[in-house]
């Protein structure tokens, strides 16, 4: 019996708890957090073909069930906007990720507090809360033990650092695996979805997803979170994003109030509806982020240590892949120490293999990130005109739009070669 200890109760942390335990390996999360209901992050995400079958790989059936049962209402489609909201481009869904008759094989919005109820659900007895990892030692047999800040150790077969982008575990495993500044803050927003502020919200900022293109270093992207069931707590959640010098030094040290202040005056001659978006969103739920990438490292000889998600990948939230590469990364760590739990592959060539596969998925995902985001934020006037020109001509003429933007959703969430094995 392997048994493993992750470091960090995230989406990715506890996704691998499932699946390990699901395969009948021993898990336990040491989560920082105070108490289940210290982590306030009520925010929507865009779970992707590669996602689900991570999560379907990973979950009991029950909690499988939940997940789809509390995603939100699909559809709605993607829309390139002016700042005036003319739409210069709706991708449909179906262009986006094609109907598949597998759930598993489907695009779903959920809310994270809600995914991570989920994955929360069956792992009470797993997960332990108040422990703040500080480092770990390896034994003369590379048998980690962990140790926290309140002076307990902790030892396992395995150690899994899924502890975010600052992650302790990364920095004592790979000291020389860095990240950097992209030189981008996003200031996210969330505007309740009611009676009240559906009379004045244009039709096409209430459905779907968006991307308001401004020709300047800035732009604002929007989606709509609506449960399928209603229960009184849809809303709209957007992300203005910018280059560092727009903002103060340390905005994330900012209020809501202020944080707002910063992007009203930008945005001064947008579109009234815009203007009021971002006037009408609670101060208490603004914040600012700084968005970090990590580089890719050196690949590495593989422990009986290891890192996920974030921790060894992290990428800025545009394109909306860093929860997508986490739980694939938990669901094929959940492969790998099955097999070695099992007695089909080596403890360290199972992780190895892991971290070999990883790196490959993991970095292409942190590039196409990057690329979005210096896209996003694209101000040279020739290429800016060029871009609106084009999207408006796709709008208009389906096989351009199907030759554009066909591919650029499906080919980061299409199953790898281990995921195709095991739908057989």
């Amino acid at each position: 019996m392997i048994d493993v200890l992750i470091v960090g109760g995230g989406i990715g942390g506890l996704a691998l708890a499932q699946g390990l335990r699901k395969h009948g390996l021993d898990a336990a999360v040491y989560e920082r957090d105070r108490c289940r209901d210290d982590r306030v992050d009520r925010y929507r995400l865009a779970i992707n073909p590669a996602g689900s079958r991570s999560l379907r790989a990973c979950l009991p059936d029950r909690q499988w069930q939940a997940f789809t049962d509390t995603a939100g209402r699909p559809g709605g489609g993607f829309g390139f906007l002016g700042t005036d909201l003319r739409t210069l481009v709706l991708v449909e869904d179906a262009l986006m990720h094609p109907d598949d008759p597998d759930p598993a094989e489907r695009a779903y919005p959920v809310d994270r507090q809600t995914l991570r109820g989920v994955l929360l659900d069956g792992l009470d007895d797993a997960v332990h809360y108040d422990r703040t990892f500080e480092r770990y030692e390896l034994a003369a047999d590379g048998r980690p033990t962990a140790h926290f800040a309140d002076g307990t150790s902790v030892s396992c077969d395995v150690l899994v650092g899924a502890d975010g982008i600052n992650s302790r575990v990364r920095a004592q495993y790979l000291p020389t695996a860095t990240q950097r500044d992209t030189g981008a803050v996003g200031v996210g927003l969330k505007l309740p979805l009611n009676d009240d502020t559906r009379a004045w919200l244009p039709a096409r900022l209430a459905d779907g997803m968006n991307l308001v293109l401004t020709g300047a270093p800035y732009f604002l992207f929007t989606s709509v979170f609506e449960r399928q069931q209603p229960v009184g707590d849809d809303y709209l959640l957007c992300a203005f994003v910018g280059r560092n010098e727009l903002f103060p030094s340390r905005p994330e040290r900012l209020d809501g109030a202020q944080l707002k202040a910063y992007v009203a005056g930008l945005i001064t001659g947008w579109h009234p509806a815009l203007r009021r978006l971002i006037d009408e969103c609670p101060p208490g739920e603004v914040s600012a982020f700084p968005f970090q990438a990590s580089d890719r490292p050196v690949p590495w000889a593989p422990s009986r240590v290891t890192v996920l998600g974030d921790a060894v990948h992290g990428m800025p939230p545009a394109g909306g892949n860093g929860a997508n590469t986490a739980l694939r990364d938990s669901a094929l760590l959940t492969r790998q120490l099955s097999l070695a739990g099992t007695g089909h592959l080596p403890l360290l060539d199972a992780i190895g293999e892991y971290e070999t596969e990883m790196r490959e998925y993991g970095f292409q995902a942190v590039d196409l990130a990057l690329r979005t985001l210096h896209q996003g934020m694209m101000s040279n006037p020739l290429n800016v005109g060029l871009t609106r020109r084009w999207f408006s001509l796709c709008d208009i003429v389906p096989p351009l739009r199907r030759m554009t933007f066909g591919a650029s959703w499906a080919k980061v969430s299409a199953p790898r070669a281990w995921e195709r094995a095991a739908a057989r």
